[in-house]
């Protein structure tokens, strides 16, 4: 079953996206915590357990994140105690901003929900991280999860 992925928003018009695939929960939430494997190779720290910080970067953007909370094989939240946003003007746009991940087994298959709190239409970055989540999360986390390969560090194709 090749996976699919769908994108929506909430409620109150935080980011969203999902994928679903043939792994378990808890590979899911082990390929997630991968992020030089499908994001950036930019990623220095550890990302695998609760108070765990990590930076992802590209060039002078970058944004610190810690682990603020973990379900095993459901949830992991990602908090962004602090960012450089250098190709906007609030440069801070996703301090204090929330990647939610959650993981479910559905029909034999396994949802990756993923939602960034705070990250909203009028925001400045909305656009083109919108652009940018759907290509790392609904095609390179997804190659990862289902090829073994993630797009990291990718332009959108």
């Amino acid at each position: 079953m090749r996976a699919a992925a769908k994108t929506t928003r909430s409620k109150q018009q935080d980011y969203h996206t999902s994928i679903t695939t043939r792994i378990t929960p808890r590979e899911a939430l082990d390929r997630i915590s991968r992020i030089s494997e499908w994001w950036t190779a930019g990623v220095t720290g550890n990302s695998r357990k609760l108070h765990d910080t990590f930076t992802v970067r590209w060039g002078k953007t970058f944004v610190d994140f810690k682990i603020a909370e973990v379900i095993p094989d459901t949830r992991v939240v990602w908090l962004a105690t602090d960012c450089n946003l250098d190709f906007i003007s609030d440069k801070k746009e996703w301090k204090d901003t929330r990647v939610t991940w959650d993981v479910s087994a559905e029909n034999g298959a396994t949802r990756i929900s993923m939602t960034h709190v705070g990250l909203m239409p009028g925001a400045e970055c909305y656009k083109d991280c919108e652009i940018g989540w759907n290509f790392y999360v609904a095609e390179s986390l997804l190659e990862l999860v289902t090829e073994g390969k993630g797009l990291p560090d990718r332009q959108r194709r």
